[in-house]
């Protein structure tokens, strides 16, 4: 198999719905296919995550198959309009549905798309993601009502009974699509997969983050590199800095805001990074003893729930929280406490709360932020990625007032910090993970549209061409609802197996047997192999023709 001849993208009929792009046509010189060899085309369609962060949902085409990778919704829209871009493609083609993680932008869309389209394929999801989704999902179905509830809980436990869960690294074959999970780290139970359609080979990375931090590992590479690699593109060219100084400055905020009597929020998710800054808090209050007056809570729903996930769900961790684990239970806080509701929080005094969401969208989150903006002691400390149109988002442009749930505008006074502990890949472990990979076209999703275009330009100036001048790397960055067409060149080769793979060939002899065609795959084997090979039970038809003759026997 070789590279493909000619990349381009070309608008999905929903051009209109999904607005416009230029059309473009990339040159691909590096391409190695030989005359006579059969060209296909790979179509990749986001139809969420498309120059944008939010309702992951990529599908790929190619050779009859149709994978789907992800179904988010997207967390600054509600109701329908959160939902990836459905109507748009014919659901019914879908034959696999791949989940990368637990977060709602990634698989809030999973209940609608089992049970209110006519999708009829399988859906796969590791066994930490199952558990955890069901967990999230219930909990985005408690608190929305209305026009907004895009499904209720007997949708969600349809969706469960159809999920099946696949281990890291395990092989699974579904009508000639060859799969495999793969550690993202990002989150607990957080996968790529790496899927091959006859002979071709593609990695979704989903959310990813290469470098191990404080509970879980880092991403991990496949062991043969893929065709094409579709990548997140969160932080564009930034670079995360030292985890060390990261926490020193998330660290030293804290203490500030509460030493001068102030209340300190910090909004999260209610799992992934949540988590992390947990062992950083708590590890940080039992070094400072004149903290240990204040408060540190952890404000979320799920905590219990999830809590008990992440203790059945150990092994999948790092090393360092394994080990922790055989002397005590590492997510048993001394200096952190749950809070159950907003009610039981005493906050006349310095606090610290962690709450969700990560956003600023609803919940206790926002509540606490409306209570405490208007207080100049008062510290927000934001360490993750915020999606424009969300409140968190806009604060982090520090305006002057912010408007609140009920329509009151007010005073925004308290001081807004920003650290990222976000677990996705940045710029120097995208360009390392790609460097590592060697994929020959690149399509860039789960980004906003001018870090997308700036990781673009620094990715086809570091690795676009070779010394020759020769094209090496085909980056691509489709809207939503654009298709990329990727054509693949290929000779059909068939692979000798038993009695003729173990017999010595002649130089010039000629090979004979039963042409096999399997997973896109051609096999040649005896004839008196079959069965063992194919399953297929072999049948000997004897014909004894009678022709009537008249004549004198002597004729004969």
């Amino acid at each position: 198999l070789a590279p493909h001849a000619a990349p381009r993208t070309r608008p999905h009929p929903a051009l209109l719905a999904c607005g416009g792009s230029e059309r473009r046509r990339n040159s691909c010189r590096g391409g190695r296919a030989q005359a006579g060899g059969m060209s296909e085309e790979m179509e990749i369609i986001p139809l969420g995550a498309g120059c944008e962060v939010g309702r992951s949902c990529v599908v790929l085409r190619f050779r009859g198959s149709t994978i789907m990778f992800d179904c988010g919704v997207h967390p600054a829209f509600n109701g329908l309009a959160a939902l990836p871009y459905f109507d748009e493609f014919d659901l019914s083609e879908v034959d696999l549905l791949l989940v990368t993680h637990f977060h709602l932008d990634h698989c809030g869309a999973v209940p609608y798309f089992t049970e209110k389209t006519n999708f009829a394929g399988r859906v796969f999801m590791t066994h930490a993601t199952k558990a955890i989704y069901k967990i999230i999902l219930n909990d985005y179905v408690r608190v929305t009502s209305g026009e907004d509830k895009l499904y209720d809980e007997r949708d969600l436990m349809r969706s469960m009974e159809k999920i099946e869960l696949i281990d890291y690294h395990q092989v699974v074959t579904h009508k000639g699509v060859r799969f495999t999970a793969l550690n993202a780290g990002h989150v607990l139970g957080a996968a790529m997969f790496n899927v091959e359609v006859g002979g071709v080979r593609a990695l979704y990375t989903g959310d990813f983050s290469c470098h191990e931090d404080r509970h879980l590992r880092g991403a991990e590479a496949p062991t043969e590199n893929p065709h094409v690699l579709i990548v997140e593109s969160t932080y564009g060219v930034q670079t995360h800095g030292p985890a060390d100084v990261r926490e020193s400055r998330f660290t030293s905020f804290v203490h500030k805001v509460v030493s001068r009597g102030g209340r300190c929020l910090i909004p999260v998710f209610a799992l992934g990074r949540a988590q992390e800054l947990l062992l950083i808090l708590d590890e940080y209050w039992r070094q400072h003893p004149e903290l240990h007056s204040v408060p540190v809570y952890y404000a979320s729903s799920l905590a219990k729930k999830c809590m008990k996930v992440y203790l059945a769900y150990i092994n999948m961790m790092n090393e360092h929280i394994r080990t922790a684990h055989e002397v005590s239970n590492p997510w048993r806080f001394k200096h952190v406490t749950e809070l159950k509701s907003i009610a039981h929080l005493d906050d006349s005094q310095p606090v610290v709360v962690m709450a969700s969401p990560g956003m600023l969208q609803s919940g206790l989150s926002r509540e606490l932020f409306e209570r405490w903006c208007s207080d100049r002691r008062n510290g927000l400390m934001m360490p993750g990625y915020t999606v424009a149109g969300t409140l968190g988002h806009h604060v982090m442009s520090e305006p002057q007032e912010v408007v609140t749930q009920g329509g009151e505008t007010v005073a925004l006074n308290l001081q807004v910090e920003y650290v990222s502990f976000s677990a996705h890949s940045d710029y120097a472990q995208t360009s390392g993970f790609i460097e590592a990979t060697s994929p020959r076209h690149v399509v860039l999703v789960h980004g906003a549209e001018e870090e997308m275009r700036r990781l673009r330009a620094a990715l086809v100036s570091r690795f676009g061409c070779d010394k020759a001048g020769r094209e090496r790397l085909d980056v691509l960055m489709p809207r939503n609802c654009h298709t990329v067409s990727l054509s693949f060149h290929a000779h059909k080769v068939a692979k000798a197996i038993g009695a003729l793979a173990a017999a010595q060939p002649s130089a010039d002899g000629e090979v004979s047997g039963l042409l096999v065609r399997r997973d896109f795959g051609y096999e040649l084997l005896a004839d008196t192999d079959l069965a063992e090979h194919t399953g297929l039970t072999p049948v000997s038809i004897v014909q004894r023709p009678r022709l009537p003759f008249h004549g004198d026997a002597r004729e004969l």
